[in-house]
């Protein structure tokens, strides 16, 4: 990203609203954390005086929207603001791309996807 120049775009977007559902359990396990699962190994004393706690489900849902009144991508809110000059190049999302939303101070990328049949 190191090499991207900004530049001002007409920008034609499909109405998009893509969502999904992940069980991490299998990949936390795969990555080490088996005890917090095991019902009999978790301790999670540090955080409750109950002592028969354990996880048994962790799900993470992912969710972004494209329309008319912007973007929303599950709490994050994004707005275009236009700037009247010269004319600017025109990128019509018309097949399939891909997509970033990015936090511009972190320059961190919050969500990505792949939109195949626009």
């Amino acid at each position: 990203m190191t090499n991207m120049m900004k530049a001002e775009v007409d920008l034609y977007l499909p109405k998009l609203k893509v969502e999904e559902n992940y069980d991490l359990k299998s990949t936390l396990s795969s990555m080490g954390i088996q005890n917090a699962f095991d019902p009999v190994q978790a301790d999670f004393t540090g955080m409750s005086v109950k002592k028969d706690l354990f996880i048994s489900k962790v799900i993470h849902k992912a969710f972004v929207e494209v329309n008319e009144e912007g973007t929303e991508a599950s709490a994050a809110t994004g707005a275009l603001v236009l700037r009247s000059k010269a004319p600017t190049m025109t990128f019509k999302a018309d097949h399939p791309f891909l997509f970033f939303i990015r936090h511009n101070k972190s320059q961190t990328i919050l969500f990505y996807g792949r939109l195949c049949s626009p």
